[in-house]
């Protein structure tokens, strides 16, 4: 019997009658084969323990966090054993735990370390559905802990590689991959297939299709992962192995995140193992740091700007506040109203001048770069929030992807 690991998002679980429609997909995939069904929270459950957090503490306690947060992902497992119940079908509801999902201590972004999956074994081999929460596992120290945003598709891959899977189907709202947000560029085109690579970066610079860990550990472990809709029949789009013609293409998609803020220390300094203390205190405090600019030294001084995740940025001002004063910087200043926006492919390995083309689009635009970032097949540019959409759109032209 073949194993399939399907996984459902908030939005495909958000009420009742949505996860009596999931139900009815798992059913029908049931047949003759092995079921393992992930879900996350139901629909906005985590923004809303979220937002209540912050009405009690601007700067929760992020064990506690991770206690409150996880209770979402519990109440959907046990609504969808029933509903898979209620079609005459056996379905056991299981939590991060309960199927020996280990991770390190690092509260509300935890790291998977080890996967136990003999419950699950157990429970397939009696012919049950497994329903497993997402998002959600157990330290070293017996604490619970979370994944971070979109860690359901983190929890669905690990699983698919824990049980050698032969499918692991991601469903969510859209039905695929493609070339840029389609609610900004109407032309944008799914795409049938993207190579780890691509989508590792698409995912990392803003795309909302999958959590970026959950494709670093499907390439790491080499889990074909299949992005569907909930809602549309049809095939979506797959994310596996760099094939031959994929370099034949440039430009692969446009991505942006409004979700970035950048701080800044001003005349720093400038001396050897300062970066290292402003990091470190940012390290400390497990805030994940993009972009980094270090402006050229004058007077024995320099810049650093870097950017954070948006829901990060109070936590890392204040232990910049405190490492600014120990290293002698002028001031801290902060940005929230900055957006990145990406070109991503393959192709840009073997292809030349493709940087400049981005600026130039741009520029021809308007729009002020801040600060830049390159990789082997990307290209980042930090913009003031206000001009995100315009820039994805000029760069969708640009780049001819509505073109088939």
């Amino acid at each position: 019997m073949a194993i399939f690991v399907q996984k459902f998002g908030g939005s495909s679980v958000a009420d009742a009658e949505k996860i009596m429609n999931v139900a009815r997909r798992v059913a029908a995939s049931a047949p003759g084969n092995q079921m393992i069904v992930v879900v996350s929270a139901m629909g906005k459950t985590t923004d809303g323990l979220l937002a209540l957090a912050r009405q009690i503490s601007t700067t929760p306690d992020l064990r506690e966090m991770d206690m409150l947060l996880s209770t979402g992902e519990q109440v959907t497992i046990a609504l969808l054993a029933l509903a898979l119940q209620s079609l005459g079908l056996k379905a056991r509801s299981f939590t991060g735990p309960q199927v020996g999902m280990r991770t390190d201590h690092a509260h509300t972004q935890a790291r998977i370390t080890q996967i136990d999956a003999d419950r699950v074994r157990r429970a397939l081999d009696a012919g049950e559905i497994a329903v497993v929460a997402g998002f959600q596992g157990l330290s070293d120290e017996d604490e619970i802990t979370t994944l971070g945003r979109g860690g359901s598709d983190l929890t669905a891959v690990a699983l698919a590689a824990a049980l050698k899977a032969d499918v692991c189907e991601i469903y969510t709202d859209v039905d695929g991959v493609y070339t840029a947000d389609p609610n900004i560029v109407p032309d944008a085109r799914k795409l049938p297939r993207v190579a780890y690579d691509e989508m590792l970066e698409m995912a990392s610079l803003g795309a909302k299709v999958l959590q970026a860990r959950s494709v670093e550990f499907a390439k790491k472990y080499g889990v074909a992962v299949h992005v569907r809709s909930t809602f549309k029949p049809g095939p979506g789009t797959l994310v596996t192995r760099e094939e031959s013609g994929m370099e034949e293409v440039v430009v692969t998609g446009i991505t942006h995140d409004r979700s970035q803020a950048k701080i800044s220390l001003l005349r720093v300094p400038d001396r050897p193992g300062i970066a290292a203390q402003v990091f470190g205190a940012v390290a400390a405090k497990n805030i994940v740091v993009d972009m980094i600019v270090q402006n050229i030294s004058r007077d024995g001084f320099t810049d650093i700007s870097f950017t954070v995740p948006r829901g990060d940025h109070l936590r890392a001002q204040t232990a910049l506040q405190e490492i600014g004063r120990t290293v002698g910087a002028e001031k801290v200043v902060h940005d929230e109203r900055v957006a990145k926006v990406s070109i991503v492919g393959v192709g840009m390995r073997s292809h030349s001048g493709v940087a400049a083309v981005m600026f130039g689009a741009l520029s021809k635009e308007g729009i002020n770069i801040q600060m830049i970032s390159t990789s082997e097949i990307a290209v980042s540019c930090v913009i003031e929030d206000k001009y995100a959409e315009l820039a994805v759109r000029a760069l969708h032209d640009t780049f001819e992807l509505g073109r088939e």
